[in-house]
């Protein structure tokens, strides 16, 4: 398992409060598995409650039409970078 970044480890967090994860730690969550079809056990529902958060929480869109997003929601570690490259005043 990869280390997570501060940033990924804020996302991990996130995740977990916002999903309910009552099974996983965020600093266990490793950086580059899968968000979907893994271990986690996500959804699209899931999806669409992450990118809520972090729209609350970083102040932009995730955007749902994105051709993207299997790229984006594909890690963690994809979702973090993401959001570091196009959140305001990163």
């Amino acid at each position: 398992m990869s280390k997570q970044t501060e940033a990924e480890h804020e996302l991990a967090q996130l995740i977990v409060e916002n999903l309910n994860l009552e099974d996983v730690e965020a600093a266990e969550m490793d950086p580059e598995a899968p968000l979907f079809g893994g271990d986690l056990g996500l959804d699209s529902i899931d999806a669409l409650e992450i990118a809520l958060a972090v729209s609350k929480h970083y102040g932009f869109q995730l955007r749902s039409d994105n051709p993207d997003n299997k790229q984006i929601f594909a890690s963690l570690r994809a979702l973090s970078a993401h959001i570091e490259q196009h959140r305001p005043n990163a």
